[in-house]
């Protein structure tokens, strides 16, 4: 069971508004099973398509339903915008929360245009990371809506598109998620299993997954009638399912006694790396030496028997555990690659 004492961030509603009646009554059974715990109720009134003629949404159609259900449940509606005149739509309808899709958020000129369009205002503005693997993009993006005076940005770890992925519908590539929290400490991360999963039977394992790693929170498509949705019906809860896999999963929260024995082991590597910086300086210094005699002796950059020695003492020390030896084996061959590199970026130059 889930304590309610416990922080976090709840996005739920449904992938796309089809009719009043449907999103109404999504709205009415997470406001019933999860008053106080719902943060913001997503809802797409655009929805953007990689065929022609696929459903893409009511468009502005949607905006009495969507205050109707602000008025009454008092949930705050988040809508996803694709540039400025959605923006300018959202904000006469009284819609102050919006989401950057993963698609809009690969064309930096799209999102510059969607921050000056809310410059100025009071918004909430939620940041997935963009289709293509790129890190510095999505902070790139982030930044954007800082510079434009959002003081309300939560980032969204949604996945990313990929080719040999044929289980989930994206790829979560936990490394850059993990990378941006490391980067973006102070902004709340959020991840959506809705997208990374494709199907709902996958939902609990990624959103599980996510929470372990350090996410603030996730974003859930929820549908009061998932089998009928008219997009994403696979990848869409009941209101009743979300609530039970809420219940399901273990939410992390900082415990002070466990804080105060990390902190001493914490100590202890942050003693451990800056000897291991020293060194590796130090080490690298030495192959650029050992570079200068072989370019002055005419000796051949790969000395193998040497390097297989170097290899041998670094296995003595190994620890018997395969994610160790793995981790081992590519640190040894990224070091023998940046060796040579750095012996060759020494060789005189032929001009």
């Amino acid at each position: 069971m889930v304590s309610s004492t416990v922080n976090r961030y709840l996005v739920a509603g449904p992938c796309a508004v089809e009719s009043r009646e449907q999103v109404y009554e999504t709205a009415r059974q997470l406001h019933e099973r999860l008053a106080g715990e719902l943060s913001l109720f997503r809802a797409g009134v655009w929805k953007p398509r990689s065929r022609a003629g696929a459903f893409s949404g009511v468009g502005e159609a949607a905006f009495p339903w969507l205050q109707q259900i602000q008025q009454e449940f008092r949930l705050p509606v988040c809508v996803e915008v694709a540039g400025a005149s959605h923006v300018e739509s959202c904000l006469q309808n009284g819609i102050t929360r919006f989401w950057i899709g993963a698609r809009t958020a690969v064309n930096p000129f799209i999102v510059q245009e969607i921050a000056d369009a809310v410059r100025g205002q009071q918004v909430t503005v939620l940041v997935k990371n963009p289709a293509i693997p790129d890190l510095q993009l999505w902070l790139g993006n982030v930044e954007r809506f800082e510079k434009a005076g959002v003081k309300e940005v939560w980032a969204v770890h949604r996945g990313f598109a990929d080719s040999k992925e044929n289980i989930l519908r994206n790829a979560p590539l936990w490394e850059i998620p993990v990378a941006f929290k490391v980067a973006r400490p102070d902004l709340p991360l959020l991840c959506d299993p809705s997208h990374i999963s494709g199907k709902k039977q996958y939902i609990k394992q990624i959103a599980q997954i996510a929470l372990d790693y350090g996410c603030d929170g996730l974003m859930l498509e929820c549908h009061c009638q998932p089998e009928c949705a008219l997009s994403d019906s696979e990848q869409q809860l009941t209101p009743e399912e979300l609530g039970e896999l809420l219940k399901s999963l273990v939410f992390k929260q900082p415990s002070q006694n466990v804080e105060d024995l990390l902190r001493k082991q914490r100590t202890l590597i942050r003693h451990i790396d800056a000897q291991m910086a020293q060194l590796l300086a130090r080490r690298f210094s030495v192959v650029q030496e050992i570079a200068q005699i072989k370019r002055e002796h005419n000796i051949p950059l790969i000395q193998p028997e040497q390097w297989n020695s170097v290899v041998k003492n670094y296995q003595q020390y190994e620890l018997k555990d395969a994610d160790y030896q793995e981790f081992l084996q590519n640190f040894l061959n990224l070091m023998h690659q940046a060796s040579l590199k750095c012996q060759q970026n020494t060789e005189p130059s032929n001009d």
